[in-house]
């Protein structure tokens, strides 16, 4: 028997406007306003609304989300209407109303991204949408590919100007920008395309969305799509899993769209960096004991584009009873460090991976004995690089990684 939907806690009506403000609304949206009882919203997007819309209007407050049931709990029984910046459901304020309110109805408005796609003549479904509107610029390095196309959400009018820093500072100079204002509305302009390296203009509108063509610089590390990005794409002090030990790694783990990951032992953060590269709603927590490193990972984690990345210093297993429980784990150091592997297999759920690695005798038979306990698979990682040998060419082999890989069954 499926269970009931919660009682509704509010009708609420949300409202998509533009830039064109009141001219620019259907009737159906018009009439949603002109009726509400309350109006909630922006301070700009109020002031688009002529006087017959005469419902009490109140400013959303600062910080917005964490209002948002004392609002509705507040008017609750009253015709509510919330107006929202075009499409409400599209990095709006529609996705925090459906998590208060199942009694939500949502009249959309083209988005700023459907109207920068028709400005430019790109096809929406091969453009990247990244948002930066309360969010670190540094999340768009995961993005940047040369040739890709970009449509960055503005959080204000000195977002077009980080953009063109974070392109130069990460190989990406070249790239072609245009800044795209006030879309759909009177004030409507775009900039002259320049690229990054030349970028001449200074803050305009605070409302613009920034277009990019990604031009990699001559030279620039190439970084792919999938885990094994080269090794110089670290800071590291040797405390690194290798490119090629950490595809075969990242393999095993699976990462999947919403998962989190522990990272226990970070050294450099290279296995929770690359996780949450394989997916934007990918989360990780890289746990390490030592300082300096922990806080070298959260450069790095910076650098490749994953700033959310979540870094706990301190040792594992003390420090785990204090986290989120995992999708997945990955334990790359620490491995001797007493209860740690029974703590972390017991905080994984039903279906949860469990992924260790180690170079030494003593970590290996740890891995053999729970491999007997608990079941998975134990593998031998080999890798030999290429090397002169007086005018010849040999083999020079890597430590071998024992890996073992276990799923957590019901």
């Amino acid at each position: 028997m499926t269970p009931a939907l919660p009682a509704p806690t509010a009708a609420v009506t949300v409202v998509g406007i533009g830039a064109d403000g009141w001219a620019g609304l259907p009737g159906d949206s018009r009439a949603a306003l002109s009726e509400a009882e309350v109006l909630i919203g922006g301070a700009r997007q109020l002031d688009l609304l002529p006087p017959e819309c005469t419902g009490r209007r109140i400013a959303w407050p600062s910080p917005l989300r964490p209002a948002v049931p004392g609002l509705l709990a507040a008017h609750a029984g009253r015709r509510i209407a919330v107006l929202a910046s075009g499409d409400p459901m599209f990095y709006g304020i529609g996705r925090a109303l459906a998590e208060e309110t199942d009694a939500l109805r949502v009249l959309p408005h083209p988005s700023s991204v459907s109207y920068a796609a028709a400005r430019l003549g790109w096809p929406l479904e091969d453009v990247e949408v990244v948002t930066l509107v309360g969010r670190p610029s540094a999340r768009l390095a995961a993005a940047l590919h040369h040739g890709r196309r970009l449509l960055v959400l503005s959080a204000d009018a000195t977002t077009p100007g980080e953009v063109a820093a974070l392109l130069r500072d990460r190989g990406f100079g070249p790239s072609r920008m245009r800044v795209l204002e006030q879309l759909g509305g009177e004030k409507e302009r775009a900039t002259d395309e320049s690229t990054a390296d030349d970028w001449p203009h200074p803050p305009g509108d605070p409302l613009n969305i920034v277009a990019v063509e990604c031009r990699r610089a001559p030279g620039a590390l190439r970084l792919g799509a999938v885990p094994g990005l080269p090794d110089e794409a670290y800071e590291h002090d040797g405390q690194l899993t290798k490119r090629h030990i950490r595809a075969a790694t990242l393999g095993v783990l699976a990462p999947a769209p919403g998962e989190l990951l522990w990272d226990i032992g970070g050294g450099s953060g290279s296995i929770a960096v690359e996780w949450m590269r394989t997916h934007p709603s990918c989360r990780a927590v890289s746990v390490e004991r030592d300082p300096v490193r922990a806080d070298r990972i959260g450069r790095n984690a910076e650098r490749l584009g994953v700033p959310g990345l979540c870094v706990v210093t301190g040792a594992a297993p003390a420090v785990l009873a204090e986290l989120p429980p995992p999708d997945a784990v990955f334990i790359g150091g620490g491995l001797t460090a007493s209860g740690l592997l029974d703590a972390c297999w017991e905080a994984l759920p039903a279906g949860g991976r469990l992924v260790a690695n180690t170079v030494t005798l003593e970590s290996e038979a740890l891995l053999a004995d729970a491999c007997r306990r608990l079941g998975g698979e134990l593998v031998r990682l080999a890798v030999a690089h290429a090397v002169p040998v007086g005018g010849f060419t040999g083999w020079r082999q890597a430590m071998p990684v024992t890996q073992w890989a276990v799923r957590k069954d019901a």
